[in-house]
């Protein structure tokens, strides 16, 4: 299984279902149930089911209700490059996080045993 590193609010918000866009640079070709890993815990699990895009800023500000973070995030983000949304459905939070071993460098994905 693979673990995909998310700051904080975005990581409880995705396993809340709140958050249901995480906005990145790249595309991924993996989909599935991933975990979603927070300073090296797993606090749940969720199913990566498509990306979308590319979009503009602009383009995605007018999905915030997805993503949740602002015009000015996403501008700051994008350094003028293209975004992807990676659409989450059937989120878990678990009642007690995991520890996992991140590997010196993993800056998006880590994969669990």
């Amino acid at each position: 299984m693979r673990g995909l590193i998310v700051k904080e609010p975005f990581a409880s918000w995705i396993v809340e279902g709140k958050k249901v866009w995480e906005i990145r640079k790249s595309r991924t070709k993996v989909r599935g149930r991933i975990l979603i890993i927070n300073k090296g815990k797993a606090i749940g699990s969720v199913e990566l089911i498509d990306v979308l895009g590319p979009f503009t800023p602009e383009e995605l500000a007018q999905h915030e209700d997805k993503h949740m973070v602002s015009y000015d995030f996403l501008e700051k983000y994008s350094k003028g490059k293209k975004l992807y949304a990676w659409v989450f459905q059937n989120p878990e939070k678990f009642s007690s996080p995991e520890r996992v071993k991140v590997s010196k460098g993993a800056q998006i994905w880590v994969k669990v045993r």
